[in-house]
């Protein structure tokens, strides 16, 4: 493609994450670079964690599969020949989080698809055993040779949440942050010319303790055009206690594309501490939301069954299934981070 070609001008768009998919991109969960307590201090695996893992991930694999087509990335596909409800690509990766080093993906309105690479650094070079995943799209898309644009910029699409109608969220903390030359116009206009967004709602910050500086998926998502659901600490002891009643009052005064405002309806929190006593970046907003099920994930906590409650009334004809993400969360993320949606 010309360097000068964008999405916007082929009439691309980044739909929601509700409308229909041709497949989901999951990456089998291998080792201690994956769930090695990036976000403990003392940086200690606990290898009794990963069985626990891969039964979650398998349960991942089995809800989606009734679903869409689960693309799954393995190192070796020799070694997974019993995995028969998923479609195994091979490439070298480090980590699980597809929806960070994956592309986003645009479409037109009459079904063309494109996807668009950003940059990935391992969220701002913390970790440089990861490094690598941002060279996992060029190995599988020489099989797959989807036209792909790349606008040259640091992102992780768990930083960004589309509504298909050209409303976008996502949050400063995270942003002015991984591209420190660009201000929030230049992002806007990025945006506009590569997702087809007309309008960028900016929280402010994302979860204490977030390794990804303040990810919009861990706090806010949209649940249909008009209606966004919002995490909420009651506690006003909790560090996110501010941080996310500030996000919930700047939601509650956004407006649409018409001027109309937006449904705002608060999740609970959920709590966990890591091994080491760090409090973990846990949240119920984390969740995907498939062809016929929405994967929820949850943390052992008292709040998980009205979260859940919450979001199978948010999808009436799709069933909620809950996955236990207090393992996955080791890795700094949960369901939404580990899969990345491909339009059909």
């Amino acid at each position: 493609m010309s360097s000068t070609d964008t999405p916007k001008n082929s009439g691309f768009i980044m739909p929601a994450e509700w409308e229909p998919h041709e497949a989901v991109w999951l990456a089998w969960p291998y080792d201690k670079i994956s769930f090695g307590s990036l976000n403990q201090k003392n940086n200690q695996f606990n290898p009794e964690r990963l069985p626990k893992i891969e039964t979650q991930f398998k349960k991942i694999i089995d809800a989606l599969a009734s679903s869409e087509t689960v693309n799954l990335i393995v190192r070796d596909v020799k070694n997974h020949s019993e995995i028969k409800n998923a479609r195994l690509f091979e490439a070298d990766y480090a980590d699980v989080w597809t929806r960070d080093y994956i592309p986003a993906f645009v479409k037109t309105n009459k079904g063309k698809l494109a996807a668009v690479k950003w940059n990935y650094d391992a969220y701002g070079e913390q970790f440089a055993d990861l490094m690598k995943d941002n060279n996992v799209w060029t190995t599988i898309n020489q099989q797959l040779k989807i036209d792909t644009f790349e606008p040259k910029i640091i992102l992780e699409s768990g930083a960004i949440e589309s509504n298909g109608n050209g409303t976008l969220l996502t949050t400063e903390q995270c942003l002015l942050k991984r591209n420190q030359n660009l201000t929030k116009t230049d992002y806007e206009n990025i945006f506009a010319d590569h997702l087809g967004i007309s309008r960028v709602i900016w929280l402010n910050q994302g979860l204490a303790n977030d390794h990804t500086h303040g990810h919009v998926d861990e706090i806010a998502r949209f649940v249909a055009p008009n209606k966004i659901v919002c995490a909420y600490e009651d506690n006003p002891a909790d560090k996110n206690y501010p941080i996310l009643k500030e996000n919930f009052e700047i939601l509650q005064q956004a407006t649409d594309l018409d001027g109309k405002p937006f449904e705002v309806i608060k999740l609970p929190m959920p709590h966990l501490d890591y091994d080491d006593g760090n409090k973990a970046p846990v949240s119920y907003a984390n969740f995907y939301i498939g062809n016929s099920v929405t994967l929820a994930s949850i943390f052992k906590d008292p709040n998980d069954e009205k979260a859940l409650k919450i979001l199978q009334d948010c999808f009436p004809d799709r069933k909620v299934v809950p996955i236990d993400c207090s393992d996955i969360i080791y890795g700094g993320g949960a369901i939404h981070c580990m899969t990345q949606q491909q339009p059909q």
